[in-house]
């Protein structure tokens, strides 16, 4: 007996109607992309292991994916290694590359390997899958598509108010309400330099992000655990706890952080982002979330996460500034600025709330009927006519099939408009146009055919 197909968990087929929106919502994103001036690029699945690892944190580290080396990759393990059954040892000697994690650091490695094709600042924009070794659950995948932007080469603020442009122009453009929350990493390295424990800024920040899905007592006792005295740990609650507008949360931080000079330059950079906003109208809301920390190593500067509004979904879109990601390449002090849009859970969003376009699922605008030969043979140069129009047409592959056969078809793909074609049209050089959705046709010329498709 065949084994019955399977595919691991954690992934999915897409099937035609859905792969429509998909696109949808990818077409949507990359033209908010063009619009500012950000170019395409894309790297391979896999990187070396090298590139990968201690890029993402303790906890990332274990969800990369390793590739195992090709050929007797056994025969040049360490016997002694082996024996241990340490299975990180192990994969340090059978396995040297690893799918990407996230678009980031490949872009990073892009950018060094390629620093003197590039134009600096260089905008560039990536739409391409990456895998984590998660545990699958609603909205978390071990395969899905990420959608980045960065702007590399320039430490200016105005990339942090452009990237907040761009989420209003996408989410307003697919009709998804959302917040955007965002905070400052130089702010969270403030707070833990003021209350005794700068060198535990790492598990602080990675505790914390946390308090949305676990709650505030939960990240109270991790951060026990991860060594922080409980003196310490008492006075984050009331920076975990801050109301308020954006400047008044900014003006109790500010004396907070009085004795921080890191944590100050953050508030100020927050102050000036906010100032620059101010006149440009943006309608999706900005909130300052000093909870916010994004568990990966590399931000260094203001850091944003995107939540849908009408939703019960985690985060949808994420990123920050990062002051030296390249210099783990050989590359330092470049600045770079990106923000990575969630296609997978945006998808899941808009299937939720319902807000693809009707339209969206059409790919045929119209089947021709195939009464048999002759007809079949008149309506092919007219088909190819419309194409060159940029009319998606096509007709029925089966001559002189059942109309109930044909028309069930053109109802199954979503078809709007069907066109059937006799001995009279022959004879007239008409064509009788039948409106799927009205259930009303008429005959017209080719010339007028074209016109209301194009309409």
């Amino acid at each position: 007996m065949a084994q019955k197909p399977s595919i691991p968990k954690g992934t999915r087929d897409f099937g035609p109607e859905t792969m429509v929106k998909r696109n949808y919502i990818f077409d949507t994103i990359k033209s908010v992309f063009k619009l500012y001036g950000y170019q395409p690029i894309e790297t391979p699945a896999m990187e070396n292991l090298s590139s990968l690892m201690g890029k993402y944190g303790e906890e990332g580290d274990k969800l990369l994916f390793k590739v195992l080396n090709s050929g007797d990759f056994m025969s040049k393990a360490d016997d002694t290694v082996l024996s241990e059954k340490n299975s990180i040892k192990v994969t340090n000697q059978i396995s040297e590359k690893g799918l990407r994690y996230d678009l980031t650091v490949p872009f990073a490695r892009f950018v060094v390997q390629h620093q003197n094709e590039l134009q600096f600042p260089f905008k560039r924009y990536q739409i391409q899958n990456v895998w984590r070794a998660d545990r699958p659950q609603k909205g978390r995948y071990r395969e899905f598509y990420q959608c980045d932007v960065d702007v590399i080469g320039s430490d200016s603020l105005l990339n942090e108010v452009e990237i907040i442009q761009i989420v209003n122009d996408v989410y307003k453009k697919l009709k998804v309400n959302v917040v955007v929350k965002m905070n400052n990493r130089k702010i969270l390295a403030g707070i833990a330099e003021v209350i005794g424990q700068p060198d535990k800024i790492i598990d602080i920040t990675v505790a914390i992000d946390k308090l949305d899905k676990i709650g505030l007592d939960k990240v109270n006792e991790e951060l026990v655990e991860k060594g922080l005295p409980q003196e310490a740990v008492d006075k984050l609650q009331p920076i975990m706890n801050l109301s308020g507008t954006n400047t008044e949360k900014l003006q109790q931080i500010k004396e907070v952080l009085k004795e921080s000079e890191v944590g100050l330059k953050g508030v100020q950079e927050m102050e000036t982002v906010f100032y620059w906003l101010a006149p440009l109208n943006v309608e999706t809301e900005v909130e300052l979330d000093l909870t916010l920390a994004r568990g990966l190593n590399y931000y260094t500067g203001a850091i944003f996460e995107v939540k849908a509004l009408d939703a019960q979904m985690g985060s949808i879109t994420g990123g920050g500034r990062y002051d030296d990601l390249t210099g783990i390449f050989g590359l330092p002090n470049v600045s770079g600025v990106g923000i990575s849009f969630g296609a997978d859970r945006i998808y899941d969003v808009m299937e939720q709330l319902n807000l693809f376009p009707k339209d969206t699922a059409t790919t045929t605008k119209i089947m021709f009927v195939n009464f048999g030969e002759k007809e079949q043979t008149w309506c092919l140069p007219v088909i190819n006519k419309l194409r060159q129009q940029g009319i998606a047409a096509e007709i029925y592959p089966q001559a002189g099939a059942k109309m109930k056969k044909q028309m069930n078809y053109a109802n199954a793909r979503n078809i709007p408009f069907v066109a059937l074609v006799g001995d009279n049209e022959i004879e007239s050089s008409t064509i009788t146009l039948k409106d799927m959705d009205k259930g009303e046709q008429k005959a017209i010329s080719v010339e007028e055919l074209i016109q209301i498709l194009n309409k």
